[in-house]
């Protein structure tokens, strides 16, 4: 597999989807009609294989950070 993908963007219908090569669907343990969650991080984007449970974990913390955030900047101090 390689470590970087050049991937293109493609008209679909009045839309925009990418097309990932059969070795990146396999890397990330995906197969057509599975669901992909893209993430931003201080990096840049993440793209991995959607799990519910994990994306259940993400909102709560979301929520938290959401609802919490002076005493999250003055844990940060």
């Amino acid at each position: 597999m390689s470590a970087f993908y050049k991937i293109p963007i493609e008209t679909v219908g009045s839309a925009a989807g990418i097309v990932l090569p059969p070795d990146l669907l396999e890397a990330l343990h995906v197969y057509q009609g599975d669901v992909l969650l893209l993430s931003e991080t201080p990096d840049g984007f993440k793209l991995s294989r959607y799990q519910p449970e994990v994306a259940a974990q993400l909102d709560i913390a979301a929520d938290i950070m959401a609802e919490d955030k002076a005493v999250l900047r003055e844990l940060a101090k």
